[in-house]
């Protein structure tokens, strides 16, 4: 029994005066259903932990009894620091103490779930997950040799069809009972040719996590009853975001203590487009009769202004929960309405001030945040930046773990983890290049299922006499397969990172990009961090190597890129939630975009757009800037713009609506906005010479209202805004 008065925990009764009424009422329910309706910024993560505190410290709860659950791995690991803290324990005490609780994404808890009773269903306690690249290699596999035209159905469509369906948890043999149509027909096929395939390998894929224990759950009560009985407290982050499989799960571990406690907040209900079902919040009274429901309603982060401006819009829904933010801060800047020409001369402005702000006020870059829409509006805010010098960063941009070098080397890993593992052995096969065609790997493949074997002993074992191969590529083959045999023999007696290290260089692989130069020196350079990644696993921690290719399935890109420091974060709207900046651009105002086209003949999708308005807003904590343009260019074509709907539900008393149309600047240095008459330019005349600071000398082709084109010997034609372009005659 652990003796918590050894530790040197701080009184809970200090501990609740760092909380208001709000969330110290939510602390202190500690039984029963409980529904925490956590407005933006009101310090749901602090009432969350601090209840996790109060319930081992004050309830005397065995910590292993209790269960707090989150949606990424970031928010997971500043709830366990949090904890740590409370209970006045060391940071770098393990999460698998036990005098933590269990901690995690619903992923990375069905994982450790799974890893004890997956047996059950026939599969491989060794499993490995496949990611979204696994899968796509894996289902173009299927539809070969099931003849299935990729040209005639993507193999993405295919996969989305399929993981729609496991996170409704339609398995594959269900699914193809209520097939009635050839699309959902030749999903079906593929649905369960993909599944035995994924077993066959001793694999999963990401929405097998949740199906899978849910299926073990239903299947064996006394299992399910197992985990009800550890799992007694449970307690889920962002419930608004939950999903069918993910609300079953939490339902069926609740059903027999009922202590469950919920937060999120209806308004920031943004993902039903990833199936995320906003009616598991809406409806928990439903679920939970007796539950007791608290609301978070004072905010910490942002002026009165914002939070106004947000409340005007998102109060036009009809689907919610009614609550109003407030805040003790002050009522701060209005609301900042930018018209712009177009979306070059938008991009122009938003650099612009973030510049002027940086040099003159001393603002860090990282103080400001550009969001948008679509990824495609990243394009002109890109190149606007670069014209200004300014250090930006795309936040879910190509993923780490997808760049091709790591998944290279992940490939090895996994097939010295799992020799059963088909695809990473197609991927590791010819990297380096190796001569084996897919014939070949098809042909070996046979070989296997006929003989029984997995594919390392197969390999280590060809005989020429009965191979279906040449002499030339069996030996290469041998040759692969004692490689594997050494690194797996090796793998037993050492470190993930010295894992990694050797077959980086044993593979070839490290000879192979010391002859491509620079870009081979940048991809080394990305292996080398992922040695830093692997350096936590030390060769004495039990299943390490299993470990790290657990976090690198599970690991969060957008966690990694917002690491990068005094660099301006560009990202879309769903990215940003979560995450707060002292100043917002928030780009592309404008019907079809926010709100999205599609959704303006749905109603329940036009409520998520002005969620996702709302969520954009809030971000904020002093000024919030929303920019529309005239005419945008965009998908390639260029289209008359409309100003958003959401712009005209806001308070006119809340706003300060500028245009930059109308012959003025605006600057924030030191006087927000104040009007700067433009003098720069005051018309040119076609085939006239001008300058530009970065483009250098130029010719006018051509002008409009609101653009002036430009040929520029060195770069080309540039079309740049009229009243903001740097020109000068010569």
């Amino acid at each position: 029994m652990i003796n918590f008065q050894e530790l040197k925990i701080n009184p809970m009764s200090y501990l609740l005066e760092q909380l208001n009424d709000k969330q110290a009422e939510a602390v202190l329910q500690t039984e029963g259903p409980v529904l925490i309706l956590a407005g933006a910024g009101s310090g749901k993560t602090r009432a969350l932990t601090f209840r996790v505190a109060f319930l081992i410290k004050e309830k005397k709860i065995h910590p292993k009894n209790i269960l707090a659950v989150t949606f990424t791995n970031k928010a997971a690991g500043e709830m366990l620091h949090r904890i740590k803290e409370l209970l006045g324990l060391p940071i770098n005490i393990p999460p698998y103490s036990a005098y933590l609780p269990h901690i995690g994404t619903f992923h990375s808890i069905c994982v450790k779930i799974l890893r004890q009773e997956i047996e059950k269903l026939g599969y491989d306690k060794n499993f490995i997950i496949y990611d979204e690249t696994d899968q796509l290699a894996l289902m173009k596999r299927v539809m070969g040799s099931l003849g299935v035209s990729q040209d005639q159905i993507k193999p993405k469509a295919i996969l989305n069809a399929i993981s729609s369906s496991k996170n409704g948890l339609v398995d594959a043999e269900n699914f193809s009972a209520e097939a009635d149509e050839y699309f959902q027909d030749l999903v079906a096929q593929c649905y369960q040719k993909y599944s035995a395939e994924l077993k066959k390998a001793s694999a999963v894929d990401f929405d097998d996590l949740i199906l899978l224990t849910v299926k073990i759950f239903q299947k064996y009560p006394s299992t399910l009853e197992k985990y009800q009985n550890i799992f007694k407290y449970i307690m889920v982050d962002e419930y608004q975001d939950t999903n069918h499989a993910q609300y079953i799960l939490l339902k069926l571990l609740a059903r027999k203590h009922r202590n469950i406690c919920v937060v999120g907040d209806d308004f920031q209900a943004i993902y039903g487009w990833r199936q995320a079902d906003i009616r598991n919040i809406l409806n928990f009274e439903k679920d939970y009769p007796e539950a007791k429901v608290i609301l978070l309603e004072q905010n910490y982060r942002s002026s009165q202004n914002i939070l106004d401006a947000a409340h005007c819009i998102i109060s036009k829904n009809i689907n919610q929960k009614k609550k109003k933010l407030w805040t003790e801060n002050s009522a701060g800047d209005k609301i900042f309405v930018i018209e712009a020409g177009d979306e070059v001369h938008e991009a122009e402005y938003v650099a612009g001030e973030i510049k002027k702000a940086y040099q003159k006020k001393g603002i860090r870059y990282d103080d400001f945040a550009v969001l948008y829409r679509t990824n495609a509006q990243s394009r002109a805010l890109e190149e606007a930046f670069m014209r200004e010098v300014i250090p930006y960063k795309i936040i879910g941009g190509l993923k780490f773990y997808q760049r091709k070098e790591i998944k290279d080397i992940l490939a090895y890993i996994y097939l010295i983890k799992n020799p059963a593992d088909r695809v990473s052995f197609e991927r590791a096969i010819n990297i380096p290049k190796r001569g084996i065609g897919k014939q070949t790997i098809e042909k070996i493949f046979d070989q296997a299922d006929m003989k029984e074997m997995n594919l390392l002993d197969m390999l280590v074992n060809l005989d020429q006499e009965d191979s279906p191969i040449n002499a030339s590529k069996t030996l290469i083959l041998k040759e692969f397969g004692k490689l594997i045999m050494h690194l797996r023999d090796y793998s037993k007696n050492h470190g993930v990172a010295q894992i990694i290290q050797k077959t980086y260089r044993d593979s070839g692989y490290e000879l192979m990009l010391s002859k491509e130069g620079e870009e081979g020196q940048v991809r080394h350079e990305n292996i080398q961090e992922l040695l830093t990644v692997a350096g936590k696993y030390e060769v004495q921690e039990e299943n390490g190597l299993e470990s790290f290719l657990e976090e690198v399935a599970l690991i969060s890109q957008s966690d990694r890129d917002l690491e990068a420091k005094d660099v301006v974060p560009m990202m879309t709207l769903h990215s940003a939630k979560g995450l707060e900046f002292k100043n917002v651009f928030i780009v592309g105002v404008e019907e079809g975009l926010i709100p999205h086209s599609r959704a303006t003949l749905n109603e329940s999708e036009m409520e998520e757009e002005r969620r996702l308005c709302y969520v954009g807003i809030t971000r904020a904590k002093e000024r919030a800037y929303m920019i529309f343009t005239s005419s945008r260019n965009i998908y390639g074509a260029t289209q008359i713009s409309i100003r958003s709907r959401f712009l005209d539900e806001i308070d006119q008393a809340l706003m300060r609506q500028v245009s930059l149309m109308e012959d003025h600047l605006y600057s924030n240095a030191e006087d927000t906005f104040n009007e700067k008459k433009n003098n720069q330019i005051n018309g040119f005349r076609d085939g006239e010479r001008v300058s530009h600071p970065d483009f250098g000398n130029g010719i006018v082709v051509g002008q409009d209202e609101n653009l002036i084109t430009v040929v520029f010997p060195e770069i080309g034609i540039k079309k740049l805004a009229k009243r903001v372009a740097p020109l000068k005659k010569l």
